[in-house]
Parts: structure tokens; sequence; C-alpha cells
């Protein structure tokens, strides 16, 4: 469990927190938020700014995620839908946008539901960019942000907490992906 903690507090722990945000907003399959805790843990006095990090990264991440499907859906967007199997979904996510436009954006970005296959559809289906840039924004900074309030005001007790039960934490986290995707693959 040391080794962890030793890792997020590594000098280029913070770079690999925004290589991760970036690239799981377009294609990576594990979320920013199994860093962030524990980076936070370890440096509790810069969980805000680490939250920023994943924050800034993500909605970059989604905005070249945005391109993509905007102008390389059928080559490079496609390809990546049809990896987490979600291909016969898409159409019902376009639904999703012209029913709900950036509320659909929004909860993609807080929810298990996978952000990368938000922010590839939201370019295909020509979401409005701004409206996709702040629906990102608010939602990826609600969940990072909260992420790091907790960690601040629990601090050591939160870390004592994930030091005895990381690997249901860990679990836990990793199971809210994959019900993100079955719930869009059962949609």
């Amino acid at each position: 469990m040391g080794r962890i903690w030793d890792l997020a507090a590594r000098k280029g722990a913070e770079k690999v927190l925004m290589l991760v945000a970036f690239t799981e907003s377009i294609f990576f399959p594990i979320p920013q938020d199994l860093l962030l805790i524990p980076m936070g843990l370890s440096k509790p006095d810069k969980v805000f700014r680490l939250a920023s990090i994943c924050l800034a990264a993500s909605v970059l991440g989604g905005v070249v995620g945005y391109f993509i499907g905007l102008f390389f859906m059928e080559v490079l967007g496609m390809a990546i839908i049809n990896f987490y199997g979600l291909t016969d979904k898409y159409l019902i996510i376009q639904e999703w946008y012209d029913k709900y436009d950036a509320w659909a954006v929004a909860v993609a970005g807080i929810s298990p539901v996978p952000y990368k296959v938000c922010t590839l559809t939201a370019g295909a289906f020509k979401i409005n960019l701004a409206v996709f840039i702040i629906a990102s924004v608010l939602s990826r900074g609600i969940r990072f942000y909260l992420i790091a309030a907790f960690i601040y005001w629990q601090g050591e007790r939160a870390r004592l907490f994930l030091e005895k039960r990381l690997d249901v934490v860990i679990s836990v986290t990793l199971l809210l992906v994959i019900l993100g995707f079955v719930f869009i693959k059962f949609i």
C-alpha cells in the first residue's frame, strides 16, 4: 500500500495525471479519479491544484475528442466507439443530444457514463462547441472538485480509510465505469 502513496508523491506524477485525464476523454478506459485520489491524499494541500489539472486536461481532451468526432468520426471515432461495443447506441446518443443537448454532455461528464463517447459523438452530431465546453467544464469540475473537497476536509481520515479499503474503492470505481458502459450499451 505504501508504494501507491510513494508513486503518487513522485515528481512526474502530475504529468501522468494530466496525460490520463486528457486521454480518458478520448479513448483511455481508466478514469483519472484513480490517480487523483491517492495523489490528493499524499499532498492534501495541493489537492485543488490536482483537481484543476484533471479539469483542464479532461476538457482539453474532450475538445480534441469533439474535433475527432466532427472531422474524423467515420475513420477514428467509430473505431473507438466500436472498441467499446457501442456502435448500436450511436443513434440513441444522437437522440439524447437532439432532446437534451448540454444536459447529455453534463450527465456524461459527471457520471460513470463514458465521457469519451460523449466527446466523440458531440462533434459528430455537431453540438454547439461553446455549449459542449461549458457543460464539460461544469460537470467535470463538479466531479473533480467534489473529490478534492472530500480529500481536503477529511484529510488523514480519508487516507486511513483508503489505506484499509483501497481495493474496495478501486473495485467500486471500476464497477461504476463498467456500469456506465453497460448503461449505454443497454439503453
